[in-house]
């Protein structure tokens, strides 16, 4: 008898629609045949679009020719009443956990039409599918209710429709609170509680209907149970709820309560957990329904395990035969199961969320959904949140609010999921005014909504929304907008960054350069778009912003020392030395002595004045090399030569009655000669010769070098010839005295000196001239004298450089020789110490005189007297 059923439940035949004739179709576009609810699933489930305003619906059909081939009469008209009955009743219950009708029932001779709110599917198709799909199902699927044969086959569109675990814990949420709302408000029994009867909508919410056959309670005593008809087969199966889900005492002692309603939820629990097949299935008998009730509890413990732990008891207690045991409505929305979870206390908050105040709806979008929305999954973020916020974008008081978690969205979602979901809706965000707080929040998170658009006129949309921020006067919008340049750089073109971005930004920043945090702001964005400008454009904007800046505040200092950071990185910025020396190092160096740096930025500080100190280093090193080489010749001679003993004229003087006569050199002695050949002192300033001079005498003594040893390559001293004072005098002979070694002076005698050979002063010292003949210099005997004695020679040396400099180089190359004034006399000391010696004849075979002005003595030797003043000679010669 439902053959026809059988064809609509398939999609519909083909030809002419049983909607064509029915009024409805004046007010909306109908689709196709998505699903079928109701009584023996008599309703048809067609997709619609309202015209008035192109909201989404859903069409019920009820095709009266199905009615016709029931076998007694009036039983037509008795199936169309029970249908219009449920439609006055979900018009006059109006609820968020119960169907709502758009608009009301609509008839014809044909057929009999209302529509609701979009439904995807009822409860009773989707277990279909489940039913064919699980364990140890067989045969033909079921609807779940006790007509198998009234659907063919599951809808499309549920075929593939399968329940998270958080979408079973809600839908069942909402069907407790459905008849809650029942019970205690409306003081009104469902009884016909069953998958057929409840509706999953598409969002995702479970919207109980099918309210076909309530009941009102006891006015006195709602929980004083009432009298009713039982289940029987007398009657149409349509016009009678499903055997399968009613309760022990309606069937057995016809009586009905509030606790019969929740036998028929527990039932409904069985089923999901199931496999979508019900734990009764008695097939359109009153007698197989008795036979499997007496089993009903083995049925449940065997069930019972597939049965989340937390409502495990609830289950148990739901289908028990007494009724008393049995948790009413309000018990069972109080479950730890329901409360303790915060993302079904979310969902169940967005579900009312139109009959909230404004400040309610900015709080839970600014916090409470945003916080659960990452616990939420994934397909409930397409399906059940955002058709709320979808709905919510076009009120502009709670838009700012709204944002927040629709930007979250975008975050984590695909770019698919992001063009075939958001998008389309999104733009209208983009296009349409918004207040202060919306535009803030937009630009604040522009990047993420760049990185799902792909198409380029779409990005210039989100774009636009960048660029008419700058002309904001607000400085909200323009510190945004700023801020929003530093994560959208990289999708915006370098004409719109030099020609828009940078000369807007120098404006706004004139009109607010007071403002810290806006100063940071600017330089911040001068900072992340500073690579796509050009060097006319830093040297001519970018630096001039960078020199207006005040750097008291340490965040304002470390951006600027970070953009100098990056001019400093590359030439190609132009930051010439010039500009780091007048106008970047006085303005940073203050700042080194700032007491409100951190580590972290005085570091920063000080990298940056070392970079541009070493820049300007090399820069002015590589200049002045550059300068120096171009000069003439005479010009470029180097500082060191212009103050060298070749420069400096000073009168030659002599020592006198000294002669040092040349000898031959060794090879030590060049090499010697060569390494103080650059002072030139010593040599230059005895002899009057340049140090270059091949005519150059030395004066070389072993005390000098008093470690070396007497060989070819060492430095030799001098031989010492004793004899008259010229060669006038009495008994004076220049070749008449022996030539001896100035080594015979034991080490024990060698002394350091600080004596200087400086040039006599004061009368009387000497008498005679001073005679120089080639390379001999005398020395009287008086002198010597007291220099062995102690005395010295007037130290001239500071004001005579050239022999200062010649006794350093002495000095330099034997420091163990050139010792403090109080541990010898000197050279000079030595000299005279071996004279005398030979003149005495002392043992060792050196002549010791008597001290000077004693005389002239008998030569020990030869009883002669020994000239008097005696001349002594040191010869250099062979």
């Amino acid at each position: 008898m439902f053959s026809k059923l059988k064809g609509a439940g398939g999609g519909g035949g083909s030809g002419h629609s049983p909607l064509d004739t029915n009024p409805i179709t004046q007010y909306f576009e109908v689709g196709k045949q998505t699903a079928c609810a109701g009584p023996g699933l008599i309703w048809k489930i067609y997709d619609a679009v309202r015209k008035s305003d192109r909201k989404e619906a859903s069409i019920f059909l009820f095709e009266k020719r199905l009615a016709e081939k029931l076998h007694k009469p009036k039983r037509k008209d008795t199936v169309c009443e029970v249908l219009r009955g449920s439609v006055r009743q979900l018009e006059r219950f109006r609820h968020p956990k119960i169907l709502q009708v758009l608009h009301s029932v609509e008839e014809c001779n044909e057929t009999l039409a209302f529509a609701s709110e979009p439904i995807l599917a009822s409860l009773a198709n989707i277990l279909a599918y489940h039913e064919a799909s699980g364990s140890g199902a067989s045969g033909a699927p079921s609807t779940g209710a006790s007509h198998p044969n009234t659907v063919q086959r599951p809808p499309p569109h549920a075929k593939d429709y399968s329940f998270l675990d958080l979408e079973i814990k809600y839908g069942l949420l909402q069907l407790t609170e459905a008849l809650s709302y029942l019970h205690y408000t409306h003081h009104m029994l469902h009884r016909h509680v069953c998958p057929a009867s409840i509706f999953v909508n598409k969002r995702g919410v479970w919207k109980l209907g099918g309210l076909e056959f309530t009941e009102r309670l006891n006015e006195a005593d709602p929980q004083e149970p009432m009298p009713i008809s039982p289940w029987t087969s007398r009657v149409s199966k349509l016009c009678q709820p499903d055997l399968d889900y009613i309760a022990p005492e309606v069937q057995l002692h016809s009586q009905i309560c509030m606790q019969s309603d929740m036998f028929s939820l527990g039932m409904v629990i069985t089923s999901i957990f199931n496999h979508g097949r019900p734990i009764i299935q008695a097939n359109n008998s009153n007698t197989s329904y008795q036979r499997q009730l007496d089993m009903l509890d083995e049925h449940v413990k065997m069930i019972v395990t597939d049965i989340p732990l937390p409502l495990r008891e609830a289950t148990i207690r739901l289908l028990s035969k007494e009724p008393k045991d049995r948790p009413t409505a309000q018990l069972l929305c109080l479950l730890k199961y329901f409360t303790t979870d915060s993302v079904v206390s979310t969902l169940q908050f967005l579900d009312v969320i139109q009959m909230k105040d404004p400040p309610q709806k900015n709080a839970f979008y600014k916090q409470t959904l945003r916080d659960s929305l990452p616990y939420i999954p994934r397909k409930l973020w397409f399906q059940h949140v955002w058709p709320s916020l979808e709905a919510e974008m076009r009120q502009s008081e709670v838009l700012a609010s709204v944002l927040k978690p629709i930007l979250l969205m975008i975050e984590h979602s695909t770019i698919e999921e992001y063009e075939n979901v958001i998008q389309d809706s999104f733009r209208t965000v983009l296009t349409s005014p918004k207040t202060i707080q919306a535009t803030v929040c937009l630009l604040e998170n522009l990047h993420i909504i760049l990185e799902k658009t792909q198409k380029e006129d779409a990005r210039m949309e989100v774009l636009r929304v960048l660029y008419n921020a700058f002309e904001s006067t607000t400085i909200q919008v323009q510190s945004a907008a700023l801020f929003s340049v530093t994560n959208v750089a990289d999708y915006i073109d370098e004409q719109a960054i030099r020609h828009m971005i940078l000369p807007r930004t120098l404006s706004v920043f004139a009109q607010n350069s007071a403002d810290l945090k806006f100063t940071i702001a600017v330089l911040s964005c001068v900072e992340r778009i500073l690579d796509r400008l050009d060097r006319p454009i830093i040297l001519d904007q970018v630096l001039p912003l960078l020199t207006e800046v005040r750097l008291t505040d340490p965040d304002i200092m470390y951006r600027v020392v970070c953009i100098y950071a990056v001019l400093l990185r590359d030439k190609k910025y132009g930051l010439t030395v010039n500009q780091m020396a007048t106008r970047v190092m006085p303005a940073l160096l203050p700042q080194t002595v700032n007491p409100s740096l951190n580590l972290e930025q005085f570091t920063m500080l000080l990298q940056v004045l070392r970079e541009m100190l070493d820049q300007i280093d090399r820069n002015q090193r590589n200049k002045l090399k550059l300068d120096n080489m171009s000069l003439p010749s005479p010009e470029r001679r180097p500082l060191r030569h212009l103050f060298s003993s070749d420069n400096m004229h000073v009168p030659p003087f002599n020592i006198p009655n000294l002669r040092v006569e040349q000898r031959k050199t060794s090879s030590a002695e060049d090499m010697a000669r060569k390494n103080s050949a650059d002072s030139g002192i010593l040599g230059g300033w005895w002899f009057g010769g340049g140090s270059s001079s091949p005519d150059s005498n030395f004066l070389r003594v072993q005390n000098a070098l008093p470690i070396r040893r007497l060989s070819d390559n060492t430095l030799m001293t001098p031989k010492i010839r004793v004899a008259h004072s010229c060669s006038s005098s009495p008994g004076g002979s220049p070749g008449g005295l022996p030539i001896r070694r100035h080594s015979s002076i034991g080490p024990q005698e060698r002394r350091g000196s600080t004596t200087n050979l400086s040039p006599p002063t004061g009368a009387g010292f000497y008498h005679g001239s001073v005679s120089r003949e080639g390379s001999t210099l005398s020395v009287p005997a008086a002198y010597l004298a007291r220099s062995m004695i102690g005395g010295s020679m007037p130290n001239t040396s500071s004001s005579t450089p050239f022999l200062s400099s010649s006794m350093s180089s002495l000095r330099s190359r034997r420091p163990s020789a050139c010792l403090g004034g109080s541990q010898g006399s000197g050279l000079l000391q030595s000299l005279g110490t071996g004279m005398v010696r030979q003149l005495t004849g002392s043992p060792m075979g050196s002549a010791i005189g008597s001290p000077m002005g004693s005389g002239s003595p008998q030569h020990p030797g030869n009883g002669r007297a020994a000239p008097s003043p005696p001349h002594y000679q040191l010869f250099s010669g062979r």
